[in-house]
């Protein structure tokens, strides 16, 4: 579990002091009324050519946290290495026991190559963390963690065909179809999306049946022709579009990204019996955090190599794909994550501080993660 590589900066909560203040037009990601099959919005600011785009390592530096640590030293006492390794650990014990190796052995052997091959399982533990904001156990919310990431999984098993993204790399290592046939690749992911709702099915214990139900609805509701297939789709139809503007950019990566870290904080809290109004302000956060998350990938994807990003980078740009970057520059892009990051941390006030600390340190993570 080292190479979770999670770093230094996970101690620290609040906003880089370097970071200039965020323009009111940043708007929080939102439910889009516009019909983007039909109609391209254009927008006020000015593509940017990626050949003027400064040069930057990474969305936040190492420096910019020891300032912050020297001013405040005392600002968290929260271990959020430990935290995330710990959870992680656990994920991945579940995910292990969940999908064995039987028969028919190719299938299963193709579901656990992409399953267990590592990352950082991001979306199974923000679910474990929502269900032990709202009071929950974490057993109670397991199976659910282990649905979102086998969905997950499933998304980039099939993002990476030919037929899509056509990539060769992912986690560090050649994609599921490049090792098993575009054929079996296409099966695992769909096995393993049925598994998922199967797995919460029968799986979760000390849940009411109602719980279940609704927690099954919100994730079918994030994956389908409302959710992450609607954001794919219109993905796919945008690439070379010359007039395309940030609500159209938007509704992309709220659907195609944000729906699923969104189901999973939503998931953790309706499992573990948070109330109606937790779990809409929880919605919001993650709305926020998986939109963040997006923009992050967009910097990195222009920023980092690919055996620093441990998939092929650059990969938007060859497919010329909008991104923020792109639209924005990257300075408006790291700009507004700070905006989106920020928004999501007070969302969460009025919870419990000390169990709303993994939820900010998750925020923090998306926002200055290295990969």
């Amino acid at each position: 579990m080292a190479s979770l590589n999670l770093g230094y900066w996970v101690q620290s909560y609040s906003m880089p002091n370097q970071v200039s203040s965020i323009s009111k037009s940043f708007p929080l990601p939102r439910s889009l009324p516009f019909n983007p099959l039909t109609t391209q919005s254009s927008s006020t600011l000015k593509k940017v050519n990626f050949s003027s785009l400064p040069s930057i390592t990474s969305v936040l530096t190492k420096e910019d946290i020891v300032k912050e640590e020297e001013q405040d030293p005392q600002k968290s006492s929260f271990d959020f290495n430990s935290y995330m390794l710990q959870k992680a650990s656990a994920v991945n014990q579940a995910l292990e026991s969940a999908v064995s190796l039987r028969d028919p052995v190719k299938i299963h052997e193709a579901m656990r190559y992409s399953l267990l091959a590592g990352g950082k399982r991001v979306r199974p533990v923000l679910c474990l963390a929502a269900c032990a904001l709202v009071g929950g156990r974490e057993s109670m919310a397991m199976p659910a963690a282990c649905a979102v990431e086998m969905i997950h999984t499933m998304s980039l098993i099939h993002d990476d065909l030919p037929c899509m993204d056509n990539d060769d790399l992912r986690r560090g290592k050649p994609t599921n179809h490049k090792v098993f046939g575009e054929d079996i690749a296409v099966l695992a992911g769909d096995a393993l999306l049925a598994f998922a709702f199967e797995h919460i099915a029968v799986s979760t214990v000390g849940v009411p049946p109602s719980r279940i139900v609704r927690a099954i609805g919100e994730l079918a509701k994030a994956i389908g022709g409302e959710g992450l297939v609607a954001g794919q789709v219109v993905d796919i139809i945008s690439e070379g579009l010359t007039d395309v503007g940030l609500d159209h950019l938007e509704f992309i990566h709220v659907h195609k990204t944000a729906a699923l870290l969104e189901a999973a904080v939503v998931l953790g809290a309706i499992v573990g019996g948070g109330c109606d109004e937790e779990v809409e302000k929880l919605r919001k956060f993650a709305r926020c955090i998986g939109l963040l998350f997006q923009v992050v990938d967009d910097i990195l994807d222009v920023t980092k190599s690919s055996k620093e990003l441990g998939k092929t980078a650059g990969k938007d740009l060859v497919a010329d794909k909008v991104t923020y970057p792109k639209l924005m520059g990257i300075q408006k892009s790291k700009e507004f994550a700070e905006k989106l990051k920020t928004d999501a941390i007070e969302l969460l006030q009025g919870f419990d501080p000390a169990k709303a600390a993994p939820l900010i340190a998750l925020a923090n993570y998306i926002a200055y993660r290295q990969n």
